[in-house]
């Protein structure tokens, strides 16, 4: 069976001012797809708006505002109000300093986003998909969620909550019309380390030093693979690294001699 035309898609995307979800929204409009575009920069948004006119419809809120999001959602005119992809990709990373000396307000942050801000995008949107017996639910997840790293305490356990809610999400859609994929990215260069040093470009550069780092775009692509397979088809997930990263070997602390 042929892929799904993008031209039949409504694709309504969290985070959607910057990095991978900027890209997305990007990668489906032209494609002739509708975007639902949900930041918190209207200045962006309406860069969106001017570059793919009326496929964007611009929606400025926070998703970690409960009233908010289910206020814009339930607002959305037609026909951006029949959406059949929800891309719930808002999220951030705060600090990488060791448990003990972690800011609580990063942790605070990071949790309020990358968990309850998207529950409440997938409680406001999934009710009316799961009613047309269409859609599709996409999470940004990371490989973070899988592996340790030194400095990824918080991070890595909302990441690990992602995965782990968008498969019981799938055991509870199974059937149902509506697909569930988790998008888990390593490393990928946006303005993720940028925010997550808190503005130090010259830090957030670092990190990228020397390394052929995957793009928004690239991610991009991989949502834009598993929404546009056949309605028979469901991605679970897809985890991805840039090819010269790898799995960290485990680590002994040894006494000193």
């Amino acid at each position: 069976m042929s892929m799904l035309d993008p031209r039949t898609l409504t694709v309504l995307i969290t985070g959607a001012t910057s990095g991978i979800g900027a890209a997305t929204a990007r990668r489906f409009a032209s494609a002739g797809a509708r975007v639902v575009a949900v930041g918190r920069r209207a200045e962006r948004l309406a860069a969106l708006t001017a570059e793919f006119g009326d496929l964007i419809l611009p929606l400025e809120f926070d998703v970690r505002d409960e009233a908010a999001t289910f206020a814009a959602i339930a607002s959305l005119p037609a026909p951006f109000d029949a959406y059949n992809v929800v891309f719930a990709n808002a999220g951030l990373a705060l600090g990488l300093e060791p448990t003990h000396e972690a800011d609580l307000d990063d942790w605070r942050t990071m949790v309020e986003t990358n968990i309850t801000g998207m529950l409440y995008t997938v409680r406001a949107t999934l009710p009316a998909m799961v009613a047309r017996k269409q859609g599709h639910l996409v999470f940004t997840g990371s490989v973070a969620g899988d592996f340790a790293y030194p400095g990824a305490n918080v991070y890595g356990a909302t990441k690990a909550f992602v995965k782990q809610f968008s498969l019981n999400v799938w055991a509870d859609l199974s059937g149902s019309g509506v697909r569930v994929t988790n998008i888990e990215p390593g490393l990928t260069e946006t303005e993720f380390s940028v925010v997550r040093f808190a503005g130090d470009q010259s830090r957030a550069e670092k990190i990228y030093t020397g390394v052929d780092a995957m793009t928004g775009e690239d991610i991009a692509e991989q949502v834009f693979f598993a929404c546009t397979q056949p309605r028979h088809v469901n991605i679970n997930r897809i985890q991805s690294m840039a090819a010269q990263q790898g799995f960290a070997a485990l680590t002994v602390k040894r006494n000193p001699a």
